[in-house]
């Protein structure tokens, strides 16, 4: 018997803004605490993490400011587009991640929202420090230079 292949559609929804503002320093995968229209939603990759930051409270990290758009065929149960939202991460990694944001000028940053391979939502966080204005132009800078070697490799 032939094994069908079920194509998953992937959901990467990004931060394009946080690698231009900051440096990123430290990487996390954390899990989200979602409610059942929050987690269609995602699905159907109507979410945002623009202007989105994480803050730890009572040993508990949580992201706020990211929107999830209501889910279309939600009724009274839906939720609110941009309510915070409990991460899940082992003991040691939040205790690190407090450590680390009391160090002035460091924040902790989500970069990218995707769903596993088992289907769960999950949200890569990094331990990031600001950048100030000359950092961002040498960014920049790098950006197009490399675009710029890639077109040079290419004529030949």
């Amino acid at each position: 018997m032939a094994e069908k292949k079920v194509k998953v559609k992937t959901v990467n929804i990004k931060n394009k803004r946080a690698s231009f503002d900051f440096m990123l320093l430290d990487k996390y995968t954390a899990g989200i605490v979602l409610t059942g229209t929050e987690i269609k939603s995602i699905r159907a990759g109507k979410a945002s993490l623009v202007d989105t930051f994480c803050f730890i409270h009572n040993g508990e990290v949580w992201v706020k400011n990211m929107y999830v758009a209501e889910y279309f065929y939600g009724s009274y149960n839906n939720h609110q587009a941009r309510r915070d939202r409990k991460l899940l991460l082992n003991r040691r990694e939040i205790h690190k991640l407090q450590q680390s944001t009391k160090t002035p000028g460091c924040t902790i940053v989500p970069t990218l929202l995707f769903i596993d391979e088992h289907g769960r939502a999950k949200l890569d966080i990094f331990l990031c420090r600001g950048k100030k204005e000359y950092d961002k132009r040498q960014t920049l800078k790098e950006k197009e230079d490399r675009r710029e070697m890639d077109r040079q490799f290419k004529k030949y």
